[in-house]
């Protein structure tokens, strides 16, 4: 028998690792943007991450009370070093919420970063390549792989104890 699917609603992937919550999409239209946000509203999500082309107006996003971030970067690449601290800022910036990040399909830019995130949050690379990848199946090229493989964390995302010390 067939699987369906219903192409009405935009194709989501929620990650969690512990206080992080990343939802991973394809890339809105200007045509679809009020299913995108109803599913943003859903998931209480609090700022929206575009890593592609400008392919729609923000203002709808934002004037639903939600943040809107622009971190393009080149399809089938690995962000450069300025991407990656953009990117980093607005996941510390965002560590309570829930962000949205998308690309073209979902399965290229968006999920380097959110791997990059959970790297950041303490995970080891090969568990971050891994839990994005059992939730977003084709998540990946070689060369994003391989700059995940080698990918150097300075554990920005990683919760501190204030106020512990231990003698």
């Amino acid at each position: 028998m067939p699987v369906s699917h219903d192409f009405t609603y935009p194709s989501v992937t929620e990650i969690r690792h512990k206080n992080l919550r990343f939802l991973i999409t394809d890339s809105p239209d200007d045509e679809n943007m009020q299913l995108f946000i109803e599913t943003y509203v859903k998931y209480n999500v609090t700022a929206v991450v575009r890593a592609s082309e400008k392919t729609y107006d923000p203002k709808p996003i934002e004037t639903a009370g939600i943040k809107f971030y622009d971190v393009e970067y080149p399809d089938g690449s690995a962000p450069d070093s300025l991407v990656r601290q953009k990117w980093l800022r607005i996941a510390k910036e965002n560590k309570n919420g829930c962000i949205a990040v998308h690309c073209v399909h979902g399965l290229g830019r968006s999920p380097v970063l959110v791997a990059m995130a959970l790297c950041e949050a303490g995970m080891s690379r090969q568990e971050s390549i891994d839990l994005v990848r059992t939730r977003r199946r084709g998540s990946f090229n070689i060369r994003q792989l391989e700059f995940l493989q080698n990918y150097h964390s300075a554990h920005l995302l990683v919760r501190k104890h204030p106020g512990c010390l231990i003698m």
